[in-house]
Order: C-alpha cells, then sequence, then structure tokens
C-alpha cells in the first residue's frame, strides 16, 4: 500500500486556497524586498546619493537573479547577504545599511515569513471548517449517540455534534487572526534596540513590506516581541491540534466495535489490510492524522521552552525553520484531517440501533415528570436510574420494557423518596414510551443552542457568515501584502538603469 504522506506536499500545493503567495518567500527574498524598500525610500528622502541609485539598484537586482536561478546563493543573514551586494556594486551598497541592524531586519524577515505562513495555515483551516459545516447541514437530523466520560450519554444529531466541533475551530480561527493582527507590525527601522539618528521613515518601510503598523517601541522589537510571537503561534497550532486530535480519538473508539455505526471509507489510502489478520480494516488515516497532530503539539510547546529563562533579544526561539515547523506541521495537520472528514462513513440505522439498544433517553424520563408533572427532578432520576438497573439486570432493551413494571418502580420510588403510598406513575404506556424515542428526544429539545431543527438551521447560517468573513479576511490580507510588494517592484524598477 502506498504510504500516506506520500504525495502529501502535492496536496498542500492544489488548489486557491492552499496555494503559496508567491514562490521562495524566503529569508532570502525578504532581505531583498528590505534592501530594495531601503533603496527607494533613502533615495526619495536625500538619504542616497541619487547618481550612486541606479547602481546600488542594479547591483542588488543582480544578486536576487542570481539567487533565484537554480542552486543560487540564497544567503539567510545579513552578514552573508551583504557581501554579494558588495560583489555587485561595490562597497558603495552599504551606505543602504545606514541606521539599519541584522536585528530589526531579522526581526522583520521573520515576522514576515510567519505572516505568510499564518495565512496558509488560515486556508486549510478554511477548509475544514467548510468541511465540517457541509457535514453538519447534511447530518442535521442523523441522530447517534454521544459519548461522556467514554460511555453512551445521550442521542443527539450528529450535525449537531459536528458543529460543537466547528465551534472549537471557529475559535481558533479567531486565535490565528488575533496572533496574526500582533505579528503584522514591523520592527524595521528600529535598529538594535534604541532606533537611530539616522532619519529613516519607518512609516513607508512598513507600507513597502505590507504591514499596516509598526512595532512602537524600539527596544521590543527585536527583543521582547520577536521571541514572543513564536510562542503564541505555538498555542494557536496546539489548539488546533488538541481539537483534531479529540476527533480523532472519538471516531477511533468505533474500531474497537464489532460493529460500528462510523468509519472510514475503505482504499483510497485511509485504510490498509492488516499484514496477519485478514478481517482487519486499520485506520491508517486516522493513526497518520494523530500522529501528525501531537507532532504539531510538541513542536508548539517547544517554543516555549525554547523561550524559557533567556535574557531579552536572544536568537533561542526566534529561527525560522524551527518556527515554520509549527505552522508547516500544522498545516499538514489540517490537510490530513479535511481527508479524515471526506472519508467518514456514517450509518444512521446502526446509530439509531445502538441508542435503542441502550438507555441513553432515560434522563427524558426524569426531565419529562419534573416538566410536565412537578415531580423532583431527583425523584424521577431515580425512578429512570431504576428502569435502567431492572433493565440492565433481566436484559432488556428499552422498546421491550414492561410498563407494568414502570409503574411498580415508580410506586417504590415514590415510597422511598417522598413517603408516598400507591403512587401512580402519571404516564400512560405511550408516553412512557414516547420518553424513550431518541429521535423525538432530539427533535423536541428546547435549549438555545441545541439540536432542534429550528437552533440547527439558526447555528448553519450563523456558520456560514462567520467562515465567509473569515475567507474575506484571509484574502483581503493577502492583497495588502501582495500588491504593497507589487508597488515597491514598480518604485525599484524606476531606480534601475536606463537599458
Amino acid at each position: 500500500m502506498k504510504p500516506f504522506w506520500i504525495g502529501l506536499g502535492a496536496l498542500l500545493m492544489c488548489g486557491d486556497a492552499l496555494a503559496q503567495p508567491a514562490p521562495r518567500r524566503d529569508e532570502f527574498y525578504w532581505l531583498g524586498e528590505i534592501n530594495k524598500a531601503s533603496a527607494v525610500i533613502n533615495n526619495q528622502e536625500g538619504l542616497l546619493d541619487p547618481a550612486l541609485a541606479p547602481r546600488l539598484a542594479a547591483g542588488l537586482q543582480q544578486v536576487l537573479r542570481a539567487g533565484d536561478q537554480p542552486g543560487g546563493r540564497r544567503p539567510t543573514l545579513v552578514i552573508t547577504f551583504e557581501p554579494l551586494l558588495i560583489e555587485a556594486a561595490g562597497v558603495d551598497a552599504t551606505l543602504l545599511h545606514a541606521g539599519r541592524s541584522s536585528q530589526d531586519m531579522l526581526a522583520t524577515v521573520r515576522a514576515a515569513i510567519l505572516r505568510d505562513e499564518l495565512l496558509q495555515l488560515a486556508a486549510a483551516l478554511e477548509k475544514v471548517e467548510a468541511n465540517l459545516l457541509r457535514l453538519a447541514a447534511q447530518h442535521a437530523a442523523t441522530v447517534v449517540p454521544n459519548y461522556t466520560n467514554g460511555v453512551a450519554a445521550q442521542p443527539n444529531s450528529y450535525g449537531h455534534y459536528l458543529l460543537g466541533h466547528l465551534a472549537g475551530f471557529r475559535r481558533d480561527s479567531e486565535r490565528l487572526r488575533s496572533a496574526f493582527a500582533r505579528l503584522d507590525h514591523s520592527p524595521m527601522g528600529t535598529t538594535v534596540l534604541n532606533g537611530t539618528s539616522w532619519p529613516l521613515n519607518r512609516e513607508r518601510m512598513a507600507r513597502y513590506l505590507g504591514f499596516p503598523v509598526l512595532v512602537e517601541n524600539a527596544y521590543d522589537a527585536a527583543q521582547i516581541l520577536a521571541t514572543e510571537m513564536p510562542v503564541e503561534i505555538g498555542a494557536v497550532a496546539t489548539s488546533l491540534a488538541l481539537h483534531v486530535g479529540a476527533f480523532v480519538e472519538d471516531v477511533m473508539t468505533q474500531y474497537a466495535q464489532a460493529r460500528p455505526w462510523i468509519l472510514l471509507r475503505e482504499g483510497e489510502g485511509n485504510t490498509y489490510v492488516s499484514s496477519a489478520m485478514p478481517q482487519k480494516r486499520n485506520p491508517g488515516l486516522l493513526n497518520d492524522t494523530r500522529a501528525e497532530a501531537s507532532r504539531v503539539i510538541a513542536l508548539g510547546q517547544g517554543r516555549a521552552i525554547q523561550a524559557h529563562n533567556i535574557p531579552p533579544g536572544m536568537s533561542d526561539a526566534k529561527a525560522v525553520r524551527d518556527n515554520a515547523a509549527v505552522t508547516g506541521g500544522a498545516t499538514r495537520m489540517l490537510v490530513a484531517f479535511d481527508r479524515v472528514l471526506s472519508a467518514l462513513v456514517l450509518s444512521p440505522e446502526r446509530a439509531l440501533e445502538e441508542l435503542n439498544s441502550d438507555w441513553t433517553a432515560s434522563q427524558e424520563l426524569a426531565d419529562l415528570l419534573m416538566r410536565e408533572h412537578r415531580l423532583p427532578f431527583r425523584v424521577g432520576h431515580h425512578f429512570a436510574s431504576g428502569i435502567v438497573d431492572y433493565a440492565r439486570e433481566h436484559d432488556i432493551r428499552p422498546s421491550d420494557f414492561p410498563y407494568a413494571e414502570a409503574r411498580r418502580i415508580y410506586a417504590d420510588t415514590l415510597r422511598h423518596e417522598m413517603q408516598v403510598e400507591n403512587a401512580s406513575l402519571p404516564l400512560d404506556e405511550a408516553a412512557f414510551r414516547a420518553a424513550l424515542d431518541p429521535v423525538a428526544i432530539v427533535r423536541a429539545r428546547a435549549t438555545s443552542g441545541g439540536p432542534q431543527p429550528a437552533e440547527m438551521a439558526r447555528m448553519i447560517a450563523g456558520a456560514r457568515e462567520a467562515l465567509a468573513a473569515q475567507r474575506r479576511w484571509r484574502e483581503e490580507s493577502r492583497g495588502r501584502i501582495d500588491g504593497a510588494l507589487a508597488a515597491l517592484d514598480a518604485d525599484f524598477a524606476k531606480l534601475l538603469p536606463a537599458r
């Protein structure tokens, strides 16, 4: 069988939503953009001799084009980028470095790369949320068991269950956007930690690099914020992984049953046959997705560990490779999870059979007696519990429970709990049996946010609006960054010598 992860890179590159915004936006790329912006701004504001500008621009263009060639040198540090620029344009090229430092330049590079990474992650999250929403609408009326403490607890709409998971991912989207907003500040022009005597235009630099605002405090820029943001992004990725892992494990419990009501569609890399046991169909996709979620949690928590107990400004937690491993792993995890959602096969008939073979509807007896007959809930609860005890002792399904025994247990319960003799069960047999119908229970829920049809329709509509707003935010953010870089390229081109 072809391993699941073969071809996952191709999955990440397919489709508009997951396509990378631009090829190779690595450290070298962003160092080039910073140098372009420095050349344009300093030339226009009199900080660079206009006679030198064309030669320096041409040298920078030469370095960037050479780096874009197969096998071209793409240094990741200011101190290894600058020698290439000197080689191409002469030592005068270091005039571009006036008022700059590796500290603010690399803080800007890392922020720009993480910004792209977060938008990539947001695109993958959108797909997951859209898939959850599609399934929730499809299964709004599908009634299944839900579990608490690992035990079948109550009947519920599977669509309602999915909307519950979607709510968690929506909070992750909010966390992601909030983290993005804090990351999307330009450190450029703060130099090491207290600025410079050069009158560099930080606002213009920020606009050219696609940042809407500046990091206000020059010390904060490279000493505090640059270490803090990877930790926050690690926390966002961890939350995503926790939500993915919880869903996967809930499905995995079904694989231990002889007759599950939910499985993965076989084939297509979703499952594989055991090498020794012909009957086994191992859920490879679930296993791989859970493993990826575990890796993301390890990497995400590692951001805090690396940032712990170091002086401000140290580079321990700043490395692009380490931080991109967190966001890249989270994106791969979401791509895999989206495959899980698309491969789920649910049997409504088997789910209903499981509900009717157990007593997950028993709470409704207590609720009904309290709601319509003013019986204290705990008394009604003890009555329902007595029915369950008797049924399990005698191996009786809810649909087969003798009404006469229900009347006897009710009278015994009220004698013990309320000292009432010869109490009569206020439910006739039809009402007693209707109270144990899982489908009717779900449809009759009255709680705001419950699984009843009207609330399901309302929550699905709200989720669609939220998803559309999230998509607009991502597209607007991407458009702003790409538009700013396009404007920088156009203005930089004006500096180049005429051909």
